[in-house]
């Protein structure tokens, strides 16, 4: 038996201290594996094809060596969030979005904004030019996730699920919409939805504000006749100009026909030089199907679904409302994003302006979504273990619960 205010033995002391050094070596969940190890794969193949897409241009090593050091950013940043305590996560949700909103109002700014093709959603600062409108992703989906948290025995009420979800969310998207940029604006509109679904509002409250949103993005759309194009030319491709808003989605067509099954090689792309505007950005996915064919193309779908089973593993096991909220808005917003830009190269749907979440250049779009999956890993390091992933209890600690009950 145990003698009461016997100081620990040698042994026991070696037994408690390789037990905390187990704990700070303890293996990281399913979840956290499958989101770090896909999120870093995508960014070093992104890396890879836009170097390869920007091959063909002046300065071949601009575009890659500026994406390379982003990278470099967002990895340790996504590694440096995923540390976070999820309440502090939740307590920094409102002043995230005021000041990502207020970096977004910049773009209304002379001076600071940049304008390409009608758009006008980028500012420049310094030498540096930022998308700001990403950085509204992560933190409308964190904010709607901490409100619907606070209202989590208020949520079959109508008006306790609408204010100020949907006020806010309008406020914001607002903004986006301001500078003339639908497919932002789209994007924004999935992650509220997102939000809300996984909340577990009641269909009948959750349908009202689909319809508004669908009925707002519509009106927007034919308030402008390059927009109704882009629209009526993705109905109807046999009737479109191949040499007016088609364009740039024939030759995406194209690139992807010639690649084939097998691709024509990594950086014998022929669309990139200079028949396809957006290679490196938008139309990166075309670039990888041209030059990797369709095995190519079915490898980055594989990895944005292993990224989607990460995901929906954290919503489904965590018993945090917190938690599921934000992570189904995060999932949605990436994996939605990815399927609408591939939508777009295949010519599903119009062309709209989404970049390919990890592989299409733009160093705001990378922080953005690394830090948003920070935030899923940060997520993940609260799931709890199952009892096939439970490590095993130390030999010496069973037995000595084995000789505890002898002594009794």
């Amino acid at each position: 038996m145990t003698q009461v205010g016997r100081p620990p033995r040698t042994d026991e002391r070696g037994l408690a201290a390789r037990v905390s050094l187990g704990r700070l070596f303890t293996a990281p969940t399913t979840e956290f594996v499958l989101i770090a190890s896909t999120a870093l794969v995508l960014t070093v193949f992104g890396w890879v094809m836009v170097l390869s897409a920007t091959s063909a241009k002046p300065d071949p090593w601009d575009g890659a060596i500026k994406q390379g050091i982003f990278a470099l950013i967002g990895i340790p940043l996504m590694l440096l969030i995923s540390r976070l305590p999820v309440k502090f996560l939740g307590r920094i949700a409102w002043p995230a979005l005021i000041g990502a909103t207020v970096l977004q109002l910049l773009v209304f700014v002379p001076g600071l904004r940049v304008s390409s093709y009608g758009n006008t959603n980028w500012i420049r600062i310094a030498g540096f030019q930022l998308q700001p409108s990403e950085f509204l992703k992560l933190t409308l989906a964190l904010w709607i996730a901490y409100v619907l948290l606070r209202k989590r025995a208020r949520l079959g009420i109508w008006h306790h699920v609408f204010i100020p979800v949907v006020p806010v969310s309008a406020l914001v998207i607002g903004t986006v919409i301001g500078a003339k940029d639908l497919g932002t604006a789209m994007v924004l509109v999935l992650i509220m939805l997102g939000c809300l679904f996984f909340s577990g509002v009641k269909l009948r409250l959750f349908i009202l504000p689909m319809i508004l949103g669908v009925i707002a993005v519509a009106f927007y759309a034919a308030s402008s006749d390059n927009r109704m194009g882009r629209i009526l030319s993705a109905l109807n491709p046999e009737a479109c100009d191949n040499s007016g808003p088609c364009y740039q989605a024939v030759h995406g067509i194209w690139g992807m026909a010639n690649g084939g099954i097998f691709g024509v090689g990594l950086g014998n792309s022929q669309e990139k030089y200079g028949w396809l505007p957006a290679a490196e950005n938008d139309y990166i996915f075309a670039i990888v199907g041209e030059e990797l064919g369709l095995i190519g193309c079915v490898l980055v779908l594989a990895l944005f679904a292993v990224l989607a089973i990460g995901v929906f593993r954290i919503v489904r096991r965590s018993d945090d409302p917190f938690v599921r909220v934000a992570a189904g808005g995060i999932g949605v917003w990436i994996l939605g994003q990815a399927l609408i830009n591939i939508g777009v190269v295949l010519r599903v749907f119009p062309v709209m302006g989404v970049p390919l979440p990890f592989m299409s250049q733009g160093g705001t779009a990378l922080i953005s979504v690394l830090a948003a999956c920070g935030v899923l890993l940060a997520f993940a390091r609260t799931m709890p273990a199952s009892a096939a992933e439970a490590p095993p209890a130390p030999a010496m600690a069973a037995g000595a619960t084995a000789r505890g009950k002898v002594a009794r």
